[in-house]
């Protein structure tokens, strides 16, 4: 199996031992507390599970400065993005041990222990700074740099022992998998090229084919369908929907045993190129061989080319930081000539008249008013769901 990134073998921060974990549950409610945001709370349970590999916690304020510029820490570690614990609490002191709590579960219970290398301030201009590298713009209105730079101007560094995966294997049992899970399903499976799609939205049938023509032009062994379950911007549809819709979509239309549906735990920072890579690093950390990465991955509104998640790969990321592969794919649709989904790059002949195109605003407004979109564009087991969702919210 591919190795993890950055070392032989996953390290994940999740204390799997039971009495360890009891151990330190029992010592975290002696410690002084820092409530975390979200963004912090999610990064921790990714490190938990393994994605982040092998990072041993939240980076420095050099470490988060240099990734940003550069993505690659000052050692020289591949990374593409931050990972840290911005907060505006003041008290903490360097050398200290505290307890972490989750912001997103009633009562606050602890996530992780932290123990503090380094408390830094982080002035505007450095905020800033990273926010533009990391984002590509300081529009405040983009939901990645609104939510980023209101974070918090100190920075708290250092390893954690995380003790939660929060309310992700609560709220989705059957979906939430850690990095550790997903490489030992991998293995059971006996599948040794494994192609992941990367998603925060249900599928429809050019997502479903596009899963297919990698699979195929790979000869993959199998397909890990990976769906964000963290936080989203207002609209996007909830996790439950785009589970509940994924999950009928492959028990209809794929082969037994060569598509996992799982889910991961992670809130979206609409990043768009530095996103993708990072989305490639943690699929390397699962076990996977190859990235699907389509038209305006990881984007929102109009803030990045179609294509710039993958020209980033050839451009900006250094030979031989991944090892995982990109499948990169152009827009898909439905052909009327053809009668089935291809990308439109390989059908030159065709104007856009040929295709069966629909604006998700379209979608929306079809399936609030309880249309089904044409079988073409959705198929009609997932267009129910859709629907039954959308038509609640009228309710």
């Amino acid at each position: 199996m591919i190795k993890p990134h950055g070392s032989d073998e996953l390290n994940p921060l999740f204390v799997y031992d039971s009495e360890k974990r009891k151990a330190l549950l029992v010592e975290a409610e002696k410690l002084p507390s820092l409530l975390l945001n979200s963004a912090a709370a999610a990064n921790a349970v990714m490190l938990g599970g393994g994605y982040f590999n092998p990072l041993t916690g939240y980076m420095n304020l050099a470490d988060s400065m240099s990734v940003a510029e550069k993505m690659h820490t000052v050692d020289g570690l591949f990374f593409p993005v931050p990972i840290v614990n911005l907060t505006n609490e003041a008290g903490v002191e360097a050398g200290s041990r505290i307890a972490l709590r989750d912001p997103n579960v009633e009562g606050n219970p602890v996530l992780a222990i932290m123990d503090v290398d380094a408390v830094e301030d982080v002035s505007d201009e450095q905020i800033a700074f990273m926010s533009q590298k990391i984002f590509s713009t300081d529009d405040e209105k983009h939901p990645g740099v609104s939510t980023f730079t209101a974070l918090g101007k100190t920075l708290l560094s250092g390893p954690i022992q995380v003790l939660s995966f929060s309310y992700f294997q609560a709220d989705f049992p059957d979906t939430f998998r850690t990095a550790v899970d997903i490489r030992n399903e991998i293995a059971e499976h006996g599948w040794e090229k494994v192609v992941a799609f990367q998603t925060r939205n249900p599928m429809h049938r050019a997502h479903e084919e596009l899963c297919r023509m990698a699979m195929e032009q790979l000869n993959a062994d199998g397909v890990l369908i990976h769906m964000l379950l963290g936080k989203l911007k207002p609209g996007d549809i909830p996790a439950d929907v785009r589970d509940a819709s994924i999950r009928k979509m492959v028990e209809v239309y794929f082969p037994p045993n060569t598509v996992m549906v799982t889910g991961y735990g992670f809130d979206m920072l609409y990043a768009g190129p530095r996103e993708a890579v990072l989305h490639a690093v943690f699929r390397q950390n699962c076990g996977c061989t190859h990235l699907i990465v389509g038209r305006d991955h990881a984007g929102v509104g109009d803030y990045y080319g179609g294509f710039d998640a993958q020209t980033i790969f050839d451009k900006e990321v250094p030979k031989g930081s991944l090892e995982l592969e990109i499948f990169a794919a152009d827009h898909t649709a439905y052909s009327k000539k053809l009668n089935k989904v291809v990308m439109m790059r390989d059908v030159p002949d065709h104007s856009k008249e040929d295709f069966v195109l629909l604006s998700g605003t379209a979608v929306r407004e079809m399936l609030g008013k309880g249309i089904a979109p044409p079988a073409e564009f959705s198929r009609p087991e997932v267009a129910k769901i859709l629907s039954d969702y959308y038509q609640s919210l009228d309710q």
